[in-house]
């Protein structure tokens, strides 16, 4: 059959921003005198991707080098030579290369190593292009063509190509929502000439180092599996199962979730139905911060290829039978005669409730703000004061407001800026002796602390700290929230100048009824020091004394728990 050249538009004529319907190409190149040229019986398949994986030559190669790594690898500079995709040489005249291009029909399922992705989302990365394969072998090669929709996967082997193919056949892969389609490519490898090499694309070679790194990993952690292992690190804020299943939930469906503590560190087990959905995860969400500077997620496979869930709680759900039992006999009675699930945990599907993400900080649109202030009872009347109470429970937030009732004055209520850091001080300071009595920290039924009323007497019982300089916490992600210990009886000091030493700042300590035990500087930094007091109780006593003490003229002590030892 004879090739002719001719002009095809859409809807007849050049107009201004239409499309050749066999090349793709926007009129205006036409009209450059950039013909296309093809088969006249292959003018019926669905271009450009046909010409993509036939190898078609559609243009010139100066235009294909100035459209840059947007344009199809088959373009002039990227023709096919029936089993490879490389540079084609420089010929004077692009029709007669396209002449001589032989279309590769015969079998074009035919199995290879180089996978074609087509109608991928225009932001799409070359990670997650890389992350679809990973699950079925050693990802060699990749690259991307945004202006197309399509990427091309290399994989080591055909064997890892053909088991992704056929597992993409029966089971939709999806990237960002959207559906994307898994075919063997006609080329049996993927070289790229210098305008789409990826030696020049970062994020590229970025993305097949992970791919490397991820495979070599196997060797300690086991192959991909549909189990992940997470691990928060830095825990500052508090993490409940709700708010794992609402980021683990973005990735795709999860199916059930154990969490644990172990080594005093919170950890989950999450089940995804297929290890594709498992390997996004992990791809996506490993080393991420749930709250800003903190909460890390370190994630990795389990060993474990299905977990076995007893019970629906606020430790372990099984999102695929929702009509467990609870574990608590008294609940699960009272949820047999009713006749329904338990209702505090969300379904598969279904958003957690408000109260569960409000309770681990995460506030909502619309959501009426948390509770953020705190009941603290069994004060010693005698020793307590609001400014006393602001250094203690400035520790763990930034208290905005006193107010020591005036007719129970061993009862206080404390008003943080946050909810989270409510959590926080109830945590560390419940049942902690402070001035010799056990004091005891609830969240208040109050949702503020009331000033008192102009002329209303208060004997300095009430007092606002909303713009004290002393908060601790108010950039967003503060670093200091990497260093919140509990109470000990070792206290990290700061800000420590350069004229004062080891006696001055002992001798200060013992003045305000500390029992010193032991003092260190940091080796490299002395404007830092361990101090070590007799107990926690002591050490509490001393970081209300000497949080903010003056030093120098210009230079003030910071003080806070420390988790080291002397």
């Amino acid at each position: 059959m004879n090739v002719k050249s001719w002009w095809v538009t859409r809807k007849g004529g050049a107009g201004r921003g239409r499309r050749c319907w066999l090349c793709g190409r926007t009129i205006s190149c036409h009209v450059r005198r950039q013909r296309c040229v093809a088969r006249r019986d292959e003018s019926k398949l669905s271009v450009p991707s046909a010409a993509l994986e036939l190898g078609l030559d559609l243009g010139s190669r100066a235009v294909s080098q100035a459209r840059g790594s947007d344009e199809l690898l088959a373009q002039t500079g990227a023709v096919s030579n029936g089993s490879v995709m490389s540079p084609a040489p420089n010929h004077a005249d692009n029709n007669n290369d396209a002449k001589k291009v032989k279309l590769d029909t015969k079998n074009p399922g035919a199995p290879s190593r180089v996978i074609h992705i087509r109608n991928i989302p225009n932001e799409v990365t070359e990670a997650e292009i890389v992350h679809l394969g990973i699950p079925f072998g050693k990802v060699t090669n990749v690259l991307v063509l945004k202006g197309k929709n399509q990427a091309f996967l290399e994989m080591s082997d055909e064997v890892s190509a053909t088991t992704m193919v056929n597992y993409f056949t029966n089971c939709t892969a999806q990237l960002r929502g959207r559906a994307v389609y898994v075919q063997f490519s006609n080329h049996k490898e993927l070289k790229t000439d210098q305008t789409h090499s990826n030696a020049q694309n970062p994020s590229a070679q970025a993305a097949l180092q992970a791919a490397q790194a991820l495979v070599n990993q196997t060797d300690t952690q086991g192959g991909p599996n549909t189990v992940l292992r997470v691990i928060v690190e830095h825990m500052i804020y508090p993490v409940t199962l709700d708010v794992l299943y609402q980021i683990f939930s973005r990735v795709g469906k999860v199916l059930k979730i154990v969490t644990f503590t172990k080594n005093n560190t919170f950890q989950a087990l999450i089940q995804y139905p297929d290890v594709v959905t498992a390997q996004a995860a992990k791809m996506t969400l490993d080393g991420q911060n749930i709250y800003n500077a903190c909460c890390t997620l370190r994630i990795e496979y389990s060993k474990l290829s299905n977990l076995n869930v007893k019970y629906n709680n606020d430790k372990s759900r099984d999102y695929t039978n929702p009509n467990l039992p609870t574990g608590d006999p008294a609940l699960d009675s009272a949820l047999a005669i009713g006749g329904m699930p338990f209702t505090g945990m969300p379904l598969a599907g279904v958003t957690p409730t408000a109260a569960a993400l409000g309770a681990a900080g995460i506030r909502l649109p619309g959501q009426p703000s948390p509770n953020c202030v705190l009941l603290v009872s069994n004060l010693n009347e005698e020793m307590v004061t609001p400014d006393a109470l602001f250094t203690l429970f400035g520790v763990y937030g930034d208290v905005q407001r006193v107010k020591i009732l005036f007719n129970k004055k061993d009862n206080a209520l404390v008003q943080m800026s946050e909810p989270h850091q409510t959590q926080l001080a109830i945590s560390h300071l419940d049942k902690m002796k402070t001035w010799g009595k056990q004091i005891r920290v609830t969240l208040s039924k109050h949702q503020t602390v009331q000033l008192p009323k102009e002329g209303q007497p208060d004997a300095g019982l009430t007092k606002d700290y909303s713009n004290s300089p002393l908060h601790r916490f108010k950039k967003p992600g503060s670093k200091n929230y990497q260093n919140i210990y509990p109470p000990s009886a070792t206290l990290h000091l700061s800000n420590i100048p350069p004229t004062v030493d080891e006696e001055q700042i002992k001798d200060a300590f013992a003045h305000a009824g500390a029992n010193v035990k032991a003092f260190k500087f940091f080796p490299k930094d002395r404007k830092m020091a361990l101090i070590q007091l007799g107990s926690v109780e002591e050490a509490i006593a001393a970081l209300i004394k000497m949080h903010n003490f003056q030093l120098s003229d210009s230079s003030h002590l910071r003080v806070s728990f420390s988790k080291s030892t002397i």
